[in-house]
């Protein structure tokens, strides 16, 4: 019987080169991935549900790449001693799980991840890094010239995070409260925002309405980075100058009244300043490129299949 035949049985996702991809390997993959998005993409909504719905065919995508980068291992002769991914592994429960191997074989239970089935998963991880590694080997280095184009072509990229200096007045819309409904929560937070308008100070209001923990002190908080605040936010408080006050601004969670006490924008590093780290980006993505261009020739050559 083919391993295509099989797939009603076996339940399969892809076939590269005559190698299975399961279902539940891939579901696997975008459970963990999912977690890392969320981590990431917490101030931003709107982009967390875009790639969460572009995160499935993507997985697939990258179990493919693997499977190719671990074929060509095989291909070269690549053998990986035991020992790397034990060490690989004692140094996960050194670092994360201050040397206790017991709590850590709790936590893959928690995850519902069997010991060998985590030996396996680190064990591909480490080729895939040897064969990365290997197809970026002979890249040249960037020369003074390209490093100089670079910082011209991305200044933007070199300067510190600006910050902001805001006050806020915050009407919750969950307050439990059954004589208030989200409609007359909204009526207070216009009526607010009318009175600053008039010229009521803000602090005195914030300090008599505003339901966030910064209340107390007038609505006032310390000076935060730009890309540490939610991007709704964000956008609004990039709209208005110093001293300005926003319309009203309703979210998930509550309405919002934003006064911009402060902006500071942040300083730009040197080329010399910036030096390492732009080799270091360059670095990057010319091994990106090169390994791009390779798994679209390993594509070209192997027999793929995907299955709905």
């Amino acid at each position: 019987t083919s391993i295509t035949a099989q797939n009603q049985d076996n339940d399969l996702a892809a076939i590269v080169g005559g190698v299975p991809i399961s279902r539940a390997e891939l579901e696997e993959a975008i459970v963990r991935q999912k977690q890392m998005m969320r981590f990431q993409l917490r101030t931003d909504p709107t982009e967390l549900e875009k790639q969460l719905r572009e995160l499935p065919a993507k997985a697939l995508e990258g179990l493919i790449d693997r499977e190719l980068l671990l074929a060509e291992f095989r291909k070269l002769g690549g053998e990986l001693k035991p020992q790397y991914v034990d060490d690989d592994i004692d140094s996960i429960i050194r670092d994360s799980f201050a040397g206790n191997r017991d709590a850590f074989i709790k936590e893959l239970e928690r995850a519902g991840i069997a010991l060998e089935r985590f030996r396996d998963l680190r064990e591909k991880m480490i080729i895939v890094q040897v064969m990365r590694g290997r197809l970026a080997d002979d890249l040249p280095i960037p020369t003074p010239e390209e490093i100089k184009e670079f910082y011209t072509n991305n200044r933007e990229r070199f300067k510190e995070e600006d910050e902001i200096k805001i006050r806020t007045i915050t009407i919750l819309k969950n307050m439990e409260d059954a004589a208030t409904t989200a409609e007359s929560k909204k009526k207070r937070a216009i009526d607010l925002h009318r009175q600053l308008l008039e010229g009521t100070d803000f602090v005195k209001l914030a300090k008599a309405h505003s339901q966030d923990n910064r209340a107390e002190e007038g609505g006032a908080w310390p000076w935060i980075k730009v890309t540490e605040v939610k991007k709704s936010i964000a956008d609004v408080v990039a709209s208005l100058d110093k001293g300005a006050l926003s319309e009203l601004i309703e979210d998930e969670t509550a309405f919002i009244l934003l006064k911009v006490d402060s902006k500071k924008a942040g300083a730009r590093k040197s080329l010399e300043e910036a030096r390492p780290e732009i080799e270091e980006l360059m670095r990057l993505e010319r091994n990106k490129s090169a390994l791009d261009s390779w798994l679209k020739d390993a594509r070209k050559n192997t027999n793929i299949e995907r299955f709905n």
